[in-house]
């Protein structure tokens, strides 16, 4: 009985250290659905940009190298999406951050009642093309936006395929900046969740000689 009692003690403090390692580590990492309960882990929170994602991420399409498309405001001139850093997630698919930042570091770019570089949202990413098929399909499960690529080497615009973009808050806010702002029919209240009013473009044919989104 004692040996018993002391192993039972270990395990259940080195199960407890464990828990409080894994808390206070930087290396915490979201998993790729959406869970309130990480919300408000201390990792996503912070402004400081960690665990593998980058701001101005090059994407392999069909052999191909293509930034997002945005200001050139990556560590090494990188184009990107104001505010976003991402991580490959798999085939076709990227997760990302997007903070309350703008192009070049502009404080409060995305939203004027959220702290400057306060987390805003979870971004789920899935590269494939556009049809109004595919595009009613990702609009019910929240991808209602959807952004360009260009390629690194030259900046033209991929000719068939775009990201397509799920919101996922973390915070109440109120979403209206952006690239767009000002602009009422886009500036909503947000709560934590699927964003299903993030700026909706889903439904706009995508062609690569339009203007960029």
């Amino acid at each position: 009985m004692k040996y018993g009692n002391f192993f039972r003690v270990v395990v259940i403090v080195l199960i407890t250290a464990s828990f409080i390692a894994c808390e206070k580590s930087d290396d915490f990492i979201p998993s790729d659905e959406f869970s309130t309960e990480l919300v408000d882990d201390v990792s996503l929170k912070s402004a400081h940009k960690s665990n593998g994602f980058v701001h101005g991420i090059i994407v392999d399409i069909d052999g191909m190298d293509y930034y997002l498309a945005g200001p050139m405001d990556g560590t090494n001139g990188e184009a990107d999406v104001p505010g976003h850093y991402w991580n490959l997630a798999g085939p076709n698919k990227l997760v990302g951050k997007h903070y309350n930042t703008g192009p070049f570091g502009m404080p409060q770019w995305w939203s004027s009642d959220a702290g400057d570089g306060d987390l805003l949202y979870i971004v789920h990413a899935v590269i494939d093309t556009w049809s109004m098929e595919k595009a009613k399909s990702y609009a019910k499960k929240g991808f209602v936006h959807y952004h360009e690529f260009v390629k690194v080497d030259g900046g033209m615009l991929h000719p068939t395929k775009v990201i397509w973009l799920k919101h996922t808050a973390v915070t109440n806010f109120t979403l209206d900046g952006g690239p767009g702002a000002p602009n009422p029919m886009y500036e909503h209240e947000v709560t934590p969740g699927v964003d299903f009013d993030f700026p909706r473009n889903g439904m706009m044919p995508y062609d690569p000689h339009d203007m960029m989104h």
